[in-house]
């Protein structure tokens, strides 16, 4: 598991609503948001683990895979990020390519980066 991950954002506002919206079903919630500076921090509630700041977003997408604690909570993951403006990448379900307990959900991000939930 990673500590912490930041990734550049074009449009702060668009970004946070998608975040917020998106990773509420699996336990992950905004712990910092500076508005001044344009940068959030998210994570359960033991902290930050992803932060999202204003700047030139990378030359390729970014993958990210949120732990998720169950396949309803992927299925949550999925449906708020679309509701928040992600665009589907991979319907919420079993991935046994990826393992045999592996259950996933794959969100295109407003930047392009592909935003996973998964159980495993």
């Amino acid at each position: 598991m990673f500590h912490h991950v930041q990734i550049s954002v074009r449009d702060f506002a668009k970004s946070l609503r998608f975040y917020t919206d998106a990773l509420r079903p699996l336990g992950y919630q905004p712990h910092s948001v500076d508005e001044a500076s344009k940068s959030a921090g998210f994570g359960p509630p033991s902290g930050v683990r992803l932060w999202i700041g204003v700047g030139t977003p990378s030359n390729g997408p970014v993958h990210i895979a949120f732990e998720a604690p169950s396949p309803k909570a992927v299925a949550e993951f999925h449906a708020a990020a679309i509701a928040a403006g992600g665009k589907d990448h991979g319907k919420p379900g079993p991935r046994p390519d990826y393992g045999e307990k592996y259950h996933a959900a794959f969100v295109i991000d407003p930047d392009g980066n592909n935003i996973e939930a998964v159980v495993s």
